[in-house]
Formats: structure tokens, C-alpha cells, sequence
């Protein structure tokens, strides 16, 4: 991680920490004990400590946790639902905290027929329990966080903010999903 953190950017160092931390590659205090070091990389590795959560089951659920948390949007992973019964419902991947709202990452493999079976059934559970489920796909999570923060803030009932969406915009352009933080990254390991 340290290594990484002199080249990569923040949303980056975020998906590769919250992996290493779910599968027990280390743990929040050995990152910020690496992060105390006098060392390249260390700044930056401080900077994302904040932000990992072993919690994310993929690579994409970090990607939304981290858009939600650059719009002050206050998340919580993997919250469970349960009916007005105490019946289990659902795990959901981000519940939007104060809401009955689930946002979650939707990657291709729900379009196969005995997945999309059980998430259509498991919709319907959510929906007689008075949930709401949005999914996104990567695209909409890397290109189209303008519609999804401005979603999110008429549910919270709070005005437009443009720096919520301008600090998303930055963490994708310096990351290697934007072309600024690939062409950083690749210049630096060509020199490397």
C-alpha cells in the first residue's frame, strides 16, 4: 500500500485498502503504522486511512461509498433490513443513514437468469417493507455522480452543492479511471 500510494490516487489506494483489509492482508493499524513513517507514499496513505471500510465486498462498492462520501452523504455498508415484524429482508450495499433507502452497485452478472430471479424477488421483499433500492452500474458511478448526488440530496431535503460534485469529479480525474491520474501514474512508472 505504501508503495502504491506515491503513484496511484485516493479513490485507488481506497478500493486496493478496503480489499486488503476484507481479506485480512493487514489491518487499519498496521496501515496507519506504515502511514507514520518518514517515507514516500506515507502522506498519501494517511489521507485514505479515514476512508477504508473493510465492509465493501467489491471494488465497485467502494467506488459508491467513496462518491457518497464526497458528497457529505452519511452511508453505512451492508446494512441489513428487517420488516416491521423483526423479519430479515435484505443486506443492502449503502444505506443512505436516516432513510429507507438502499443504493447498491449492480454489476453484469444480476442480469443472469437465476440472479435476476432472486434480486427481483428480493425487490419485491424490500418494497412490501417500504424500502427503496436503487442500483447503479460502473458507468453511472464513474460518469454520472452529478444525478446521483442530486438524487440523494432531494431524499436528505437539502439544496444543490456544486463543491459535493467538484470533489467527486476530482478523486475519478486523479484516479486511473480518469485520464489525468492514468497519464500521472504512467509517467511516473515509465520513469521508473
Amino acid at each position: 500500500m505504501l508503495a502504491a500510494a506515491r503513484d496511484l490516487g485516493v479513490l485507488d489506494l481506497v478500493l486496493m485498502g478496503d480489499s486488503a483489509l476484507r481479506l485480512g492482508h493487514c489491518t487499519i493499524d498496521e496501515l496507519a503504522e506504515t502511514a507514520a513513517q518518514r517515507r514516500r507514499g506515507a502522506p498519501m496513505l494517511r489521507s485514505i486511512i479515514g476512508l477504508l471500510d473493510k465492509r465493501s465486498e467489491s471494488p465497485w462498492e467502494s467506488v459508491m461509498r467513496v462518491l457518497h462520501l464526497a458528497a457529505d452523504i452519511p452511508v453505512e455498508p451492508q446494512h441489513e433490513v428487517y420488516d416491521h415484524w423483526g423479519r430479515f429482508v435484505a443486506r443492502g450495499d449503502l444505506w443512505i443513514v436516516g432513510t429507507n433507502r438502499l443504493h447498491e452497485f449492480d454489476g453484469g452478472v444480476h442480469r443472469e437468469p437465476d440472479i435476476q430471479r432472486r434480486d427481483l424477488t428480493r425487490d419485491r421483499r424490500l418494497i412490501e417493507a417500504n424500502w427503496q433500492r436503487f442500483g447503479f452500474t460502473k458507468a453511472q458511478l464513474v460518469y454520472e455522480g452529478a444525478s446521483i448526488i442530486a438524487s440523494t440530496d432531494k431524499l436528505l431535503g437539502r439544496s444543490w452543492d456544486p463543491e459535493r460534485l467538484r470533489r467527486w469529479n476530482a478523486l475519478i480525474a486523479n484516479s486511473m479511471f480518469g485520464r489525468p491520474g492514468r497519464a500521472r501514474a504512467l509517467c511516473r512508472w515509465r520513469s521508473a
